[in-house]
């Protein structure tokens, strides 16, 4: 369960049906990652407010960070849309969203709703990417994981 598998990286029919609410909701936390990524750059380059938020947040130097994050976001995102590796690609994006949301916190002070600069929305998205990770690991464990005796003997008793 807590190694890759082959099987992480195998892309099936069945992780696009949509009558399946877990794939719509692992598609739609993966699909949310891209505007985030772009938002980041003017043309390919990155956003000079994008790099001195990122400054002001104390990820320095900005323009680094800028594109580590976008990076990750667009990594995180292709592989929950995929789903591929969703367990850990959700735990990535529930990571990056956390540290969206301190970096508002640390620049904009305590603000909450995401229409004033608040961290709604990077709070939502990733307890939801967190969802996600949990049900993609117990996924895992019901299909024999490394620690599914252990996990069904918890069940058992």
């Amino acid at each position: 369960m807590l190694i890759l598998r082959k099987e992480d990286f195998a892309l099936r029919a069945g992780n696009f049906d949509l009558t399946n609410e877990w794939n719509i909701l692992r598609i739609i936390c993966g699909a949310f990652m891209f505007p985030h990524m772009l938002g980041k750059f003017i043309g390919w380059a990155p956003d000079p407010a994008t790099v001195g938020f990122f400054a002001k947040a104390g990820f320095v130097p900005g323009e680094a960070w800028v594109w580590i994050a976008a990076f990750s976001e667009g990594l995180c995102g292709a592989a929950l849309v995929l789903g591929l590796c969703t367990r850990y690609a959700a735990l990535g994006a529930a990571a990056v969203l956390g540290i969206a949301a301190y970096a508002l916190f640390a620049v904009k002070g305590f603000g909450w709703v995401w229409n004033k600069g608040g961290f709604e929305y990077p709070i939502f998205w990733a307890i939801t990417s967190l969802a996600v990770a949990m049900h993609a690991f117990k996924a895992v464990m019901a299909e024999g994981g490394a620690i599914a005796p252990l996990y069904k003997a918890k069940l058992a008793v």
